[in-house]
Parts: structure tokens; sequence; C-alpha cells
């Protein structure tokens, strides 16, 4: 193996990630970028709505691919540029995502795709207080001068994985990501229809009107900014003044996987009733809630049949439990069934009641 690999960025319209309307590819060979391909698209038939809030940050709009092809047509094409090449993406587990729930909403079948992280290199090798894009490729001498230009933005986690790579005197892309415990992340094969989406997918299905272009029933501000939904925000303080009879009060809680509302609300409300939320299962932990469609009989199943617990804080939690530590594991339907009124459904995303009746999952 040598510097080999294809580097990925791509651009959506909206807060889904199966809605790209813009891929920049940059193929690197012994670490030199030797071919490029850029092109923009319509999204995928039904969730091609395009939101204010992204045409803001990357200036696509609908009447700019009104012309282009679909996803679907162009595909084939973004499939050859890449090969068999093992990608690289800043923030790889969203450029996967996309390559993933677009092809689920396309009907399409899946090669398989490989993709290393970027950013957590950049974490790994830059002493820098932000790794974004543009800090972590100016450290690797690389003016991104247009973010969210795809191509560029390509270029530049190229320029990152080169740069450390020529640091770390390690020609082989493999081992210079394996030798800083950074896994490959997958875009599972398949072919036909999937017997089970993915959660990102699976997230807008109750509100898919919402991201269809044809649909004129509701104003843009209506589609949910769903990339925020799984923001952390701060752990607040319990309520002090709460009911201390109530079912969360004194609860230490950690929350995991696609959530079907945003995770700052939910933290909020339950800190309300009483409970303290946290970023990591501890010692204190005493309730997990499992998103990404898990429920309470797939604690029978061996993790690995379980895509919901294979998360750092389910694995943590499983363990500590296996070890004698007192925590319980609930779904996000149930944790909206003990919640009742209390579950938080914003207006503002219409179709998420529908997570606290049927226990559905609709953010990935």
């Amino acid at each position: 193996m040598s510097l080999d690999f294809t580097a990925v960025d791509f651009e959506t319209a909206n807060g889904f990630r199966g809605s790209p309307c813009a891929v920049g590819l940059v193929r690197v060979r012994g670490g030199v970028e030797v071919d490029s391909f850029y092109a923009e698209m319509r999204p995928p038939e039904g969730f091609d709505r395009f939101d204010p809030r992204h045409v803001e940050i990357h200036g696509i709009a609908a009447e700019q691919v009104r012309l282009a092809p679909r996803f679907a047509d162009l595909f084939p094409r973004i499939r050859r540029f890449i090969g068999e090449d093992m990608m690289v993406a800043h923030n790889a587990s969203f450029d996967v995502e996309v390559f993933e729930s677009a092809l689920e909403v396309s009907g399409l079948d899946s090669p398989g795709l490989r993709c290393l992280c970027s950013v957590k290199l950049s974490r790994n090798h830059y002493e820098l207080a932000s790794h974004a894009l543009p800090a972590s490729s100016a450290c690797a001498g690389y003016s991104l001068t247009r973010h969210h230009y795809a191509l560029d933005d390509a270029r530049a986690a190229a320029a990152i994985v080169c740069d450390i790579a020529a640091r770390s005197e390690q020609p082989d892309i493999e081992v210079l990501f394996a030798a800083s415990d950074i896994p490959v992340e997958h875009v599972p094969a398949w072919q036909g229809e999937r017997s089970r989406e993915s959660a990102a997918t699976r997230q807008v299905r109750p509100m898919q009107h919402l991201f269809d272009a044809r649909r004129g029933d509701s104003p843009p501000s209506a589609m949910p900014d769903l990339m925020r939904w799984q923001d952390e925000g701060p752990q607040l303080q319990p309520n002090p003044e709460a009911d201390p009879s109530g079912a969360f009060f004194g609860v230490h809680i950690v929350l995991t996987g696609t959530l079907g509302v945003p995770r700052a609300e939910l933290k909020a409300v339950l800190a309300g009733l009483g409970a303290q939320t946290g970023s990591r299962v501890t010692g204190r932990t005493t309730l997990v809630v499992v998103g990404d469609g898990f429920s309470e009989a797939d604690l029978g199943l061996p993790v690995e049949q379980t895509p919901a617990l294979q998360s750092r804080k389910a694995r943590d939690g499983l363990r500590r439990r296996a070890q004698g530590q007192l925590i319980r594991f609930v779904s996000e339907g149930a944790l909206a069934a003990e919640l009742g009124s209390d579950w938080p459904v914003p207006s503002a995303y219409p179709g998420a009641h529908e997570t606290a009746e049927t226990g559905a999952v609709l953010t990935g």
C-alpha cells in the first residue's frame, strides 16, 4: 500500500443526510493529487427541498441545479471515480451517511464503500483550539478560501492526510490511521430493498413531506435542522424544585444514538424533572436511553447483531452493568411513554409526535 486514496466532500440541500446537491472528489496517488471531480446535482426525488439555511452556507439553490442530474444518475460516475480506493473525509460519518441514505432513498444497490476520518487524524496530531476544516487544513499548509465548495473541502481533507503522513513518515494510508486507532467507517453493501434502513433515513420517513420539493403546504422554516438535533448541548443542573417523588428525580441519564427530538431539548426536560444528564457513562449512571430503533428485546441479542448498542456509550453501559452496576437501558419510545405530556414536541417539528406514540426513530 501507499498514500493512495480519494478524498470526498458532500454538500446537502437540507438537514437530511440523503439530500446531496454537490460532491467534490480528489484522487491522491503517492501523496500527490492526480485527478479531481466536481458535480452539482438534484437530490433524490422526494427529499429535494432546499432549506434556506443550507443555501446560505454553500450557495447552491434549487434553481441552480434545476437541469442537473439526480444523485441516482450521477452515482455511477462517482463510483467509477472512487474505484476501489479508501475514501477520506473531514467528519467521515457525515459523508458515509450521505452515501448510505442517498442510495437508500434512490432505490439503488450499494457497492460498499470505506472511509477514514481526517478530523480524527487531526485531533491526534495537531494541537489546535479547533479542528474544523479551515483550521486543520491551514495547519497542513492549505489555504481554504472557499469553505463549503465541495471540491475545495475535499482538497483540504486530502492536504491534512498528506501533511500528517509526511510528518509521521508513514506512506501507507491504512497504517497511518491505524496507528492513531482510527477505525474505517463503512457504507454497507446491499442489493435490492434493505430489510432495515439506516437511522438517518428512518429519521425522516414520518416527516418526509417536509423535505419534498413538490409539496408546498408548509413553509421552509418548518424543515427541522436535523443536523443539529444530536448536538449534546450543555449539561444542565437538575431542578432543585422538582418533585422528589417523580420517576426521574435523582436519576443520572445518558443519551446515545439517534433520537427523534433535539437532544438538548430532551435534556432540558429531564433536568427540569430533577434528573442529572451526562455526556458519558460513569459509575453514577443509572439510565441509558438508546435511539437508533433500539428495543429492550435487543438486550438479549449479541451486541454485534444490534447496531444500536455498538456506540461507545452503550458499550460502556453494558460493560458496567455486567460488572454489577445498576443501569437500566430503555428505548426512546419507552422514555416518551414515561414522560407522557412532558415529551418535547415543538410545533416547529411537524411529525415529531409520532415518536412518542410509536417509538419510531426520526433522526439519524
